[in-house]
């Protein structure tokens, strides 16, 4: 019998196991897309916050960077935390506490608080994807772990989408308040799922009366044995000190990184673009940049899956080729203009390509490491690679808003795809993973 339906259950057990996988699946990856909306949300109003707080490019540099550099750095912990404490408990914290920072966003008007609460918040904020994660494996074994990160890792994606959209309505619902309606109206969608996500996530099979299952592709078997076993040997903090010494790790989170400078220097700044550029409204610049995200989404669910088929055991295939595809599509957008109206389906094209290559590579990336940790330590593992791809994040907000204003907007494109060509030669470098000292 195959591993997705035996697992060392009975057809019974079998039932119950994957309603539950599926509630996982469901409702976290909608809580985390809803999340977004208080993480987001300062981005795509920073042109609004620029006219009304007369904010220069720098400031919001300075704003968005803050809560990349608190959400990376929250990453270390997140996950060995959540392991340690309990998962949902910490997304829980998570949610609730950067709902309540997102409100008192609004009612701030000078640099200096906006940015401590927008770094309290990026804190807050890196409490849930590692932890998230971290239960994926509980319910996903190894053989589904392409198609389970990619679909968590398609909301994830499409959550920058319903970020831009609930700045939008708040815009438009209510313009009397101004940039305060990005930061008042959004949080109510995460607070919604919370709601589903508590009642219907179980911690683990155990939760509902199962016994774990039984990895049966004998070599993360083994991994997870050792793992398990070295854990105990050595220690709570000993995951660390593994991971940072093993070489093939470390290149992951290089490429990583690069990919978080890639993904959030498009992001943070097209919108912008738009409007700077080429003179159009914000919200027809918020729009505009809307297939980003799209692409994102779409493509971080689908490469996981094909590798899930085609280079389970190696998935680095998969980044190369989309690494490079990428690079070739951020160049195109330097020839595209979206005041003639033919090459506004042209820009949605390009955006579309853009973002599903490069979030492909992020989503393998945490594909890789969910494999690599699996039940034992796979929330410290994901939360590590998170924290790469936040500081290329962090970096990317500071360099770019201090160079737009002296050089211009083709630095971003030039940059992006030359961290793509860069991806993929770290690919093509293949590293004996170590192995754990039991």
């Amino acid at each position: 019998m195959s591993q997705q339906n035996s697992l060392g259950y009975n057809p019974q057990e079998q039932r119950i196991f994957r309603r539950y996988g599926l509630y996982y699946l469901i409702f976290f990856s909608l809580l985390y897309m809803a999340v977004y909306c208080t993480r987001l949300n300062l981005l795509n109003a920073s042109a609004v916050m620029m006219d009304e707080l007369s904010f220069t490019k720098s400031d919001i540099g300075v704003l968005t960077s803050v809560l990349f550099w608190t959400y990376g750095l929250g990453q270390l912990v997140a996950g060995r935390m959540s392991e340690m404490f309990g998962e949902k408990r910490i997304i829980f914290v998570s949610v609730v506490a950067s709902c309540v920072m997102s409100v008192l966003m609004g009612f701030q008007k000078a640099l200096l608080p906006m940015a401590i609460l927008w770094g309290i918040n990026g804190a807050v904020q890196s409490l849930s994807w590692a932890p998230g994660m971290a239960l994926l494996t509980k319910w996903y074994p190894g053989n589904r772990r392409g198609f389970a990160t990619g679909f968590v890792h398609a909301f994830s994606g499409f959550g920058q989408a319903v970020a831009t959209l609930s700045v939008t309505a708040a815009l438009a619902i209510l313009p009397a308040a101004g940039f305060r309606s990005a930061f008042f109206l959004p949080p109510i969608l995460p607070l919604f799922f919370l709601v589903f996500f508590l009642i219907f996530v179980k911690s683990s099979p155990k939760a509902v009366g199962l016994p774990e299952y039984k990895e049966e592709d004998p070599e993360k078997a083994a991994n997870e044995a050792k793992l398990k076993a070295m854990l105990k040997e050595k220690g709570a903090m000993y995951p660390y000190k593994y991971l940072l010494t093993n070489r093939g790790f470390m290149l992951w989170m290089v490429s990583v990184l690069l990919g978080g400078l890639a993904r959030y220097g498009l992001t943070t700044w097209i919108p912008l673009y738009f409007v700077d550029k080429f003179g159009v409204d914000i919200t027809e610049g918020l729009l505009q940049s809307l297939m980003l995200p799209v692409g994102m989404g779409i493509g971080t669910f689908v490469v996981p899956v094909l590798t899930d088929k085609y280079c389970p055991n190696d998935r680095r295939p998969a980044v190369i080729v989309s690494a490079l595809v990428g690079a070739a599509a951020v160049v195109c957008f330097l020839f595209l203009d979206p005041r003639i109206p033919f090459q506004k389906v042209l820009i949605a094209a390009d955006l579309f390509v853009t973002g599903f290559c490069i979030y492909a590579c992020n989503g393998t990336g945490m594909t890789y490491a969910t494999d690599m940790g699996g039940r034992i330590f796979g929330g410290t593992c994901t939360g590590l690679l998170n924290f790469s791809a936040y500081m290329g994040a962090a970096l990317q907000s500071l360099l770019y808003g201090f160079l737009l204003e002296r050089f211009g907007w083709s630095l971003i494109y030039v940059s992006v795809a030359m961290f793509c060509v860069v991806m993929a030669v770290l690919a093509k470098v293949k590293v004996k993973e170590a192995k754990p000292h039991a």
